[in-house]
């Protein structure tokens, strides 16, 4: 789940005095990290020089929250062997996410000859900090990325319209690099269901219902040690009642055409974020960032470097490539697949162009 909450305070010592000790020994380091620029993570003035805005702006930046589905936040307490791994796919696939916001969302919007134009941004740094359970005690493991409200070498704030334009597809970008990260670092793997609920293959659907992380009260902001919550998730189990387990689908090399499709109807034109969105939860299994990047640059070259809310746009017909699917099969997720099946495609399409002559 994304969300972006705005700041207009400095005081970052809500991140910065968090030791965030119910993961410590699963990642390196503490639980802040730098996706771009250096400094002390644990030091509130080094923290806070991310948070740039201009004088005319009451918004200093944005705490951008990404968490993990709960099934794959909930491997926390029942595979302490193997979650380093679960919390390394989750930061891998928080920079995927943010990179797409950086690379998609991030415009600055100047006006020259009475004319607006959507220019570039970056963020001059951006840190981020992870943690591993609610305000319940309950595993859930999150990040909370800060940014700047002023792109690098900008003279006015982000449009903040772009970001939260593009938030529906960087979640779902997430969740697919996520899922595949990680059956890639660990023995676990992850799907999505048509009804877009994430599943975990072997994990029984009691957990879930065991730590639902919903609660009437908000809860008090506690500081855990790591055999806190160890202790705390070993007596919770206590309480568990099996459910039973999910069947996985079918298909983890190829997309899901008819989810694909369905994300798309009654839509009037189609956009990148579009595609990427529909495209991240049609990959049930997940797919790197890098792959997916790839599939929809190939596929959607009209699309291609498109930014803000004032994209490009394509027809639904177009973006579904039905009677191309019908011709040669649902889309593979691996890259060599995917140029094959694009490659066949051509040469039946030159095959049936020599034959009308």
């Amino acid at each position: 789940m994304f969300r972006v909450l705005a700041r207009h305070s400095n005081d970052v010592t809500y991140f910065t005095n968090d030791a965030a000790l119910e993961i410590d020994g699963l990642r390196s380091g503490g639980p802040g990290w730098w996706l771009r620029g250096d400094g002390d993570a644990r030091d509130p003035r080094d923290v806070a020089s991310v948070l740039r805005t201009t004088e005319r702006s009451s918004v200093l930046g944005y705490d951008i929250v990404v968490a993990a589905p709960r099934p794959i936040s909930i491997l926390l307490a029942l595979d302490p062997e193997h979650a380093s791994g679960v919390v390394s796919a989750h930061r891998d696939s928080v920079g995927a996410a943010i990179g797409y916001l950086e690379e998609h969302a991030l415009v600055v919007r100047n006006r020259r000859h009475g004319e607006d134009r959507d220019e570039a941004g970056q963020w001059s740094s951006i840190v981020s900090f992870t943690h591993g359970v609610n305000r319940h005690g309950e595993p859930h493991l999150h990040d909370h990325v800060l940014v700047g409200a002023q792109p690098d070498a900008a003279r006015t704030v982000l449009d903040s319209r772009g970001l939260f334009a593009h938030l529906r597809a960087a979640d779902a970008l997430y969740r697919a690099s996520l899922r595949h990260e990680l059956a890639e670092q660990t023995p676990w793997s992850a799907w999505r269901s048509f009804q877009g609920i994430e599943h975990v293959v072997g994990l029984d659907e009691g957990y879930r219902a065991l730590w639902g992380g919903h609660h009437q009260q908000r809860g008090e902001k506690l500081q855990w040690d790591r055999d806190e919550a160890v202790s705390t998730w070993r007596d919770d189990r206590e309480r568990f009642a099996p459910q039973g387990e999910l069947e996985p689908p079918s298909g983890r090399r190829t997309l899901d055409e008819h989810r694909f499709a369905g994300a798309l109807e009654g839509r009037p034109d189609v956009a990148r974020r579009h595609v990427v969105e529909a495209w991240s939860n049609a990959a049930r299994f997940g797919q790197s960032a890098a792959a997916l990047t790839h599939s929809i640059d190939a596929l959607y070259p009209d699309l291609t470097g498109s930014r803000g809310v004032r994209e490009p746009v394509i027809s639904v017909r177009q973006a579904r490539m039905t009677s191309l699917v019908r011709e040669r099969g649902d889309r593979p997720l691996q890259e060599h697949a995917l140029d094959d099946w694009r490659q066949r495609s051509r040469n039946r399409s030159t095959e049936r162009s020599d034959r009308s002559r």
